[in-house]
């Protein structure tokens, strides 16, 4: 799979994402055991895992439209909309949220961002993936544009060759 097409699935995966966050019946609540968040503005837990907010909703809407973007402006490729940028600056963002997720004081980004739970494993994957097509190089197959086919897929016979029942074109007393 290329950048590009690594850059559309998570773009179209996080648009999704922040529109479910945005449907109330989506979101179950939270449970007592959740830590506390001050931003409670459609504040749940998408399909009873990932825990979500408003501002949550925004950054999936955001990361995702970026990477829809990225994978239409491949055919730059330079600055910030190319998809191997898009990766890279989601392997280091995704892969903070992920560290930021497992500390007890920071796992609310001070009550306005939910990173704990199942976030974590979700954001450290999404890191881990992005940080493969990011940094990994790219080998392109190069395809001719003619229809005529190669000469090595054809057999054609080579002047004097045995198949053709000439004799061996070895000299003498020189044996393989």
């Amino acid at each position: 799979m290329r950048s590009a097409t690594f850059a559309l699935f998570i773009g179209i995966a996080y648009l999704s994402a922040g529109l479910l966050g945005l449907i109330p019946a989506a979101l179950m609540p939270a449970p007592a055991d959740a830590p506390p968040i001050r931003l409670n503005v459609l504040y749940g837990y998408v399909l009873g895992l990932f825990p979500v907010n408003v501002l949550h909703s925004a950054v999936h809407l955001a990361i995702g439209a970026w990477g829809i973007m990225a994978w239409r402006s491949d055919h730059l490729g330079r600055g910030m909309g190319s998809p191997k940028m898009y990766a890279r600056a989601l392997a280091i963002f995704y892969g903070a949220l992920a560290v930021l997720g497992v500390i007890p004081g920071m796992n609310t980004l001070f009550g306005m961002l939910p990173l704990h739970g199942h976030d974590v494993w979700l954001h450290a994957g999404t890191a881990a993936s992005a940080a493969y097509f990011g940094w990994r190089t790219e080998t392109w197959v190069e395809r001719r544009a003619s229809a005529a086919s190669d000469r090595r897929e054809q057999a054609m016979l080579v002047a004097n060759d045995r198949r053709a029942g000439h004799a061996d074109r070895r000299a003498p007393g020189s044996e393989v």
